[in-house]
């Protein structure tokens, strides 16, 4: 499963053209955020995303979990959005 990690800088549309182009690809993907902020651009790019594969007939679902990663070598909590065709 491909991985998608989310900042609070990044650009909605670019991270849900991503998205999109991984789940007609591969079907699945996740996307990866630590902070609100980033939490913030992550559900916004779902949301678009749903947008962008609408007309090809694809409707998308996201299971929220958490997810610890290690950020120079401290751990972290990070929320884990696991995206994929309905």
């Amino acid at each position: 499963m491909d991985i998608l990690k989310v900042s609070a800088k990044s650009i909605p549309n670019s991270v849900a053209g991503a998205i999109a182009g991984v789940i007609r690809e591969k079907g699945l993907v996740e996307i990866q955020a630590i902070g609100a902020g980033a939490a913030n651009q992550a559900i916004k790019s779902v949301a678009i995303a749903r947008g962008y594969l609408a007309p090809a007939g694809i409707d998308l679902i996201c299971k929220p979990a958490f997810a610890n990663v290690d950020i120079d070598g401290s751990e972290r909590t990070a929320i884990k959005l696991i995206v994929e065709p309905r």
